[in-house]
């Protein structure tokens, strides 16, 4: 978890700002197949590496959504604590696009841009960030998403 904090003004004043990046999280064969179990989503270009080995992706890919899911830990490492919240939550997403297959083994971190910060009812603020996953040594990223997170004071 992040050990920087920021007040609400700052967090406002922010917008239109990268406001951080995790760390590398590696995507290994034990996440994925624990995904594939616990989601019951067993499909064998995540679950079998000799299968997968013969289709285009050259063996094991994550699961999107598994690399969506992912993003709740970035966040963690990536974004300041608010000063003064009581909590925050997940409000949803407003856009994700799944862009490039994360095979199994390759490390992924994500970047968080503040869109928009708006007060509501005086006691929560509403962020929208542009979020990326990046794949270390690609081009292209994993994922994009507009992501909404509820701040409670």
């Amino acid at each position: 978890m992040t050990t920087t904090s920021i007040t609400r003004e700052d967090m406002i004043a922010a917008q239109g700002r990268e406001i951080g990046h995790s760390g590398w999280f590696t995507m290994d064969q034990a996440r994925i197949d624990a995904f594939a179990e616990v989601t019951e989503d067993r499909q064998f270009i995540h679950i079998d590496p000799v299968r997968a080995a013969d289709t285009m992706f050259g063996g094991t890919v994550a699961h999107g959504m598994l690399t969506l899911a992912m993003m709740s830990g970035m966040a963690y490492a990536a974004l300041p604590a608010m000063v003064g919240q009581s909590a925050s939550v997940n409000y949803g997403f407003e856009k994700v696009r799944f862009i490039t297959p994360v095979r199994s083994g390759a490390r992924i971190r994500g970047r968080f841009v503040l869109s928009d910060a708006t007060v509501r009812g005086g006691d929560k603020l509403m962020t929208r960030f542009d979020v990326v996953v990046e794949i270390e040594g690609e081009a292209r990223p994993a994922l994009t998403a507009d992501w909404l997170i509820l701040y409670m004071f």
